[in-house]
């Protein structure tokens, strides 16, 4: 199955954490708390303004991007759990 976001909707997947921290200790996964960055996977073509124009997106697919915690609704497709959220949802992206 494949999603297409409409409007201004983006479809995002968590990027894992690290499961350990920097003094070696191992957080089990019942503990770790939920990533709050993501790699776009698919955008939409836009909101529309208030005089019927698309407005073209900030974000494209392959950006790293910050989002809250508890942004987004999730769907799971073909075993991967992803998010749909509105670009507004989405924090910064992240450069390298």
């Amino acid at each position: 199955m494949k999603l297409r976001p409409l409007a201004d909707r983006v479809i995002v997947k968590r990027v894992e954490q690290e499961t350990k921290t920097a003094s070696g200790i191992v957080i089990p996964d019942n503990a770790a708390e939920k990533p709050d960055q993501g790699e776009v996977l698919s955008v939409g073509p836009g909101k529309r303004n208030e005089r019927g124009d698309i407005v073209a997106m900030n974000v494209r697919a392959g950006d790293r991007v910050l989002f809250g915690k508890y942004s987004g609704q999730t769907v799971k497709v073909d075993g991967d759990e992803l998010l749909v959220m509105r670009e507004e949802d989405l924090f910064a992206v992240v450069e390298k």
